[in-house]
């Protein structure tokens, strides 16, 4: 997506996704059309002596979700709306923010950059913040109006290009820096040394890229030889790919891509002969790919580099998330969504807290009031630094691998870590 996370190859496994598609897209229509209201006045003191402006009224404060429920990150949207739907409901019920409900603007952008411009001009006189944005092609689409309306805004993304910007808050690791830790991981727990050739499947455009910076910085440094295969995410088969990677001898793979082209290559590659680690990048694994052809080759030998702690840790507030989803979602499965999602919501709402301190809840000072904490995110797993916008808010990455009987499909493999490498690298902004 310069994104996450869906699914495949094989008949049956497209028909699953076919069917899981109508499923999301009918689950989520009746969520997608929350909200609505008139905007509010540009900026006004209310009653309370509280400073308002767009999406903040005397009681109410409205926050806008820019999502994929009817695109190929369907499964995920979905997972990441519902999840902040119950952050705010829970937060609702313990009092609200400074007096005032929270509610959600739901909209469903397709995965198309042109419907989110279309929505992010409906919804933006009517919120205060963007508690997600799924890809980052439709953040760079609204990048300079995000900034201009000093709108708070966390991508569901993780490109080096979404850093730079004061209002945007890239959630954890970046691509570069996922890849960097990853080949130190396959240098150290996989027999990869110098000399040894390495493959690296990616998306054109600024998700692949910015992974391959992260490859590229790592190969040079220890002494790799990076063989590159670049394909468009309309591509499915990756037969060719394999063959070029086959005819290298490269010695593992990194991995870039969607989880349907993931599922493609993985399942060719054991297939052909070719098996090797395969390492990808957050957006490059769905738990939606186990029941499908490409199931086996997934549990084999991949894994999946990310900032985000795999709900099936052991942490009290990941075990407590699952549980209070599956309570108010019996009947839907939980993917890395939710606790992406859950925790962003919990990123603006904090930011809406301490703004709230302030007596100041316009959309600069949420902003101002985000950026200035240092160490977020404890509870979760993942500390992140929120007061600079140049750089990523965590050097650190988890190792996932797939379990089939994990919640959530993966599970930590090795805790987070940050390699030397990744500490050296000057990650490109902007």
């Amino acid at each position: 997506m310069g994104i996450p996370r869906t699914p495949v190859r094989g008949v049956a496994a497209l028909a699953a996704l076919a069917a899981l598609s109508l499923t999301v897209t009918a689950c989520a229509s009746e969520k997608a059309t929350g909200g609505g209201g008139e905007a509010s006045a540009p900026s006004a003191v209310g009653g309370d002596g509280v400073k308002t402006g767009p999406g903040v009224t005397a009681d109410k404060i409205t926050i806008g979700l820019m999502t994929d429920l009817t695109g190929p990150y369907a499964s995920f949207g979905k997972s990441l709306t519902q999840a902040q739907q119950l952050y705010f409901e829970q937060a609702n019920a313990a009092g609200g923010v400074c007096g005032r409900q929270l509610e959600a603007l739901v909209r469903d952008h397709g995965y198309d950059a042109q419907k989110a411009v279309a929505a992010y001009t409906e919804i933006a006189p009517k919120v205060v913040a963007l508690a997600h944005v799924v890809g980052s092609p439709m953040v760079n689409a609204l990048k300079q109006r995000i900034e201009t309306d000093q709108m708070l805004t966390l991508p569901q993304a993780w490109a080096t290009g979404l850093l730079g910007s004061r209002a945007i808050q890239v959630t954890g690791t970046t691509y570069d820096i996922d890849m960097i830790n990853g080949v130190d991981f396959l240098t150290r727990e996989k027999g990869l040394k110098s000399g040894d050739r390495i493959g690296h499947l990616y998306f054109e455009g600024d998700y692949g890229e910015s992974a391959l910076n992260g490859s590229k910085y790592a190969s040079e440094k220890l002494g790799l030889t990076l063989v590159e295969q670049k394909i468009k995410a309309t591509d499915q088969d990756m037969s060719a790919q394999v063959a070029a990677f086959k005819a290298e001898g490269v010695k593992a793979v990194l991995v870039s891509v969607g989880p349907r082209q993931t599922a493609s290559l993985v399942g060719v590659s054991l297939a052909k002969g070719m098996d090797v680690p395969f390492v990808g990048s957050n957006s490059a694994y769905s738990p939606q790919l186990l029941p499908t052809p490409a199931g086996p080759a997934l549990l084999k030998d991949f894994y999946y580099m990310t900032a985000g702690t795999p709900i099936s840790s052991e942490l009290p507030a990941l075990k407590k998330l699952a549980a209070d989803y599956t309570a108010k979602y019996p009947d839907t499965a939980i993917d890395s969504g939710v606790p992406a999602g859950y925790s962003a919501a919990a990123i603006v709402v904090d930011a809406l807290k301490k703004a709230c301190e302030g007596k100041d809840l316009t959309r600069a000072a949420v902003v101002a009031a985000h950026r200035g904490q240092s160490a977020w995110g404890e509870e979760f797993g993942t500390i992140m630094d929120f007061t600079t916008f140049d750089r990523p808010a965590s050097l650190l990455s988890y190792v996932a691998k797939p379990d089939k009987a994990a919640l959530g499909g993966a599970v930590v493999f090795e805790e987070a870590t940050t390699s030397d490498l990744a500490r050296e690298y000057r990650v490109p902004v902007g």
